[in-house]
């Protein structure tokens, strides 16, 4: 095969990355438009502007994320179980309010009530703000630890639980995602929208631009000062069969930074994630509508990325049994599947990239109130 096994784990963790980051950037700013919609849009036509914005490329968008899950459960069998086993109800919880989404576009318009429009309305905004908020959580509760262990038949071992994942942290976790995601929706309706939708618009991209830099700067300041992280102290060669419970793993004070001492170049992400938050908010405060969109993306993929980095190489580590914890290295799946999944990646993700590009090429400009108004039984 062209690459060895612990490459090809390599290789995944990293496409797995850029998958969330895609998903981010794309179905972000959908979600984002979402949560803003009853602010950027104060009556029914300006609210239309805001959907129709995003409407063409919503569901094209939401790819990344299913291509993400897949990603997942290929690449990390082993994770997938896990995390829906033990976030079965925060999942359920993001699968019921993105049911809203595709549902409300279609509806909403077809009756003229404004007690039907303003249901479907809230619904939107529902599927915007629940989804981001519960990923974020999420992705806060794996710096905590998740409550699981594996019993001697290599089975899942602990209890699902909801109000269990909001601790603190975590939701300051979810704040950050909630925040990145509506100030990518906030620069997004900024390029496609004029007048008062606009104003709107820029006015959010500076609050949540200033939000996402704050948050931000305060979880890594609460993850450095008072929460413990993992650390392997012994563990079978990286290219070995995956075994999940065959290390030794230990909390340590200080351990999520590690891989900064270790590569101090990697502090050029959290940088990212906190310069590109403060371009976002100077380039909305000075009308450059593009370029705090370009600020904005590069803060939300500092942000990942600064996650993905700060984590490495666990994937899901456990609180309840240390040594259950799951990484890169012993939850993959085999070396077979990762190479087939390679070449699939390589053939198919610039198809993906390709065709979307072409998509926003062919159907970009302003959406605007008279545009509406004069398409009114053919746009949502």
């Amino acid at each position: 095969m062209i690459f060895d096994y612990e490459t090809f784990k390599v290789i995944w963790w990293v496409l797995v990355g850029v998958l969330f980051i895609g998903f981010a950037l794309t179905d972000g700013f959908d979600m984002g438009v979402g949560a803003l919609l009853r602010y950027v849009g104060r009556n029914d036509v300006e609210r239309r502007v805001a959907i129709n914005a995003i409407a063409p490329h919503w569901d094209g968008n939401q790819v990344w994320l299913i291509l993400a899950a897949g990603a997942i459960f290929a690449a990390w069998p082993i994770t997938f179980g896990a995390a829906f086993s033990m976030m079965y109800w925060g999942l359920v919880l993001t699968l019921f309010s993105l049911f809203f989404r595709p549902v409300g576009f279609d509806y909403r318009s077809k009756i003229a009530d404004p007690r039907w429009r303003n249901t479907w309305d809230w619904g939107l905004v529902a599927s915007g703000v629940i989804p981001p908020l519960v990923i974020g959580v999420a992705f806060g509760n794996l710096f905590l630890g998740v409550p699981f262990q594996f019993d001697e038949f290599l089975r899942v071992d602990g209890t699902a639980r909801l109000f269990g994942l909001f601790h603190p942290f975590a939701v300051l976790a979810g704040l950050v995602s909630l925040l990145m995601f509506t100030m990518q929706g906030a620069t997004y309706l900024m390029m496609r929208t004029d007048a008062e939708v606009y104003a709107r618009s820029r006015k959010a991209a500076q609050f949540t631009a200033l939000g996402v830099f704050v948050t931000f700067a305060l979880a890594g300041v609460w993850l450095w000062a008072g929460i413990d992280g993992y650390a392997i102290t012994q563990e079978p060669p990286h290219d070995s069969l995956p075994n999940p419970v065959a290390k030794t793993v230990v909390p340590m004070a200080g351990a999520w930074l590690a891989n900064y001492v270790a590569f101090p170049p990697a502090m050029l992400l959290p940088a990212l994630g906190l310069l590109g938050a403060l371009g976002a908010f100077l380039l909305a405060r000075a009308n450059r509508a593009v370029l705090a969109f370009v600020c904005s993306s590069l803060a939300v993929a500092g942000v990942i990325l600064t996650a993905g980095v700060s984590l490495f190489p666990f994937v899901m580590p456990s609180s309840t049994n240390p040594n259950h914890s799951l990484t890169l290295w012993d939850s993959s799946s085999s070396h077979l599947t990762l190479a087939v999944m390679f070449w699939a990646a390589i053939i198919f993700v610039p198809i993906i990239l390709f065709y979307t590009f072409w998509c926003y090429k062919q159907l970009w400009g302003k959406i605007t109130v008279k545009f509406i108004r004069d398409n009114d039984h053919a746009v949502y």
